[in-house]
């Protein structure tokens, strides 16, 4: 059943809400992904706060012109594609996608939007493998906090040696006074 004109219209506004929300978009090609793979995918996305949705290509362009003024070229919506919303953290759509792609590898990332630039295939990959962002605080917490921990190691070292040379004395004495 065709889509009306009217129905258009309420995806357009849609996707033009997502795009003016979302931290960044990423675009993923279908490539005969089941319908169970599919919302397993939706559920992994909506798990880390994104929206996947899936469009005519024309209405996704129209929405990124419209919303962020970005032209998103036809090779980045090519074959049956879809749009990954990251609406919290910047890099959790594209991840999402690539641990999914290599999964099932029914799915391919395409290109994208992140910070008001559009980036290819390459480049969308290479984001992808970049750590999390909780996973970038969890190593600089360890950096800062590695300092502390060997100044605090340095002083235990000291007083445990204090304390074995007091040991070892009261021993020498105890043992001369035998």
């Amino acid at each position: 059943m065709p889509v009306t004109r009217k129905q258009k219209e309420e995806i357009l506004l849609g996707l033009t809400e997502k795009m003016k929300e979302a931290k960044s978009v990423f675009f993923a090609k279908n490539l005969g992904l089941s319908v169970q793979d599919a919302q397993e995918m939706r559920r992994a996305l909506r798990k880390s706060g994104n929206v996947y949705t899936v469009a005519k290509k024309t209405l996704i362009k129209k929405a990124a012109k419209s919303s962020i003024d970005i032209d998103v070229p036809s090779d980045a919506l090519e074959g049956a594609a879809g749009a990954a919303f990251s609406m919290e953290d910047e890099l959790a759509a594209v991840k999402t996608l690539a641990n999914f792609a290599k999964k099932t590898e029914k799915i391919e990332l395409t290109g994208g939007i992140f910070e008001g630039k559009i980036m290819n295939q390459s480049e969308v990959i290479a984001l992808s493998k970049i750590p999390g962002k909780d996973e970038l605080l969890a190593k600089m917490l360890g950096s800062m906090t590695s300092p502390l921990s060997g100044f605090v190691g340095v002083g235990n070292q000291l007083i445990a040696g204090f304390v074995r040379t007091l040991d070892g004395y009261q021993k020498q004495k105890a043992e001369a006074s035998s």
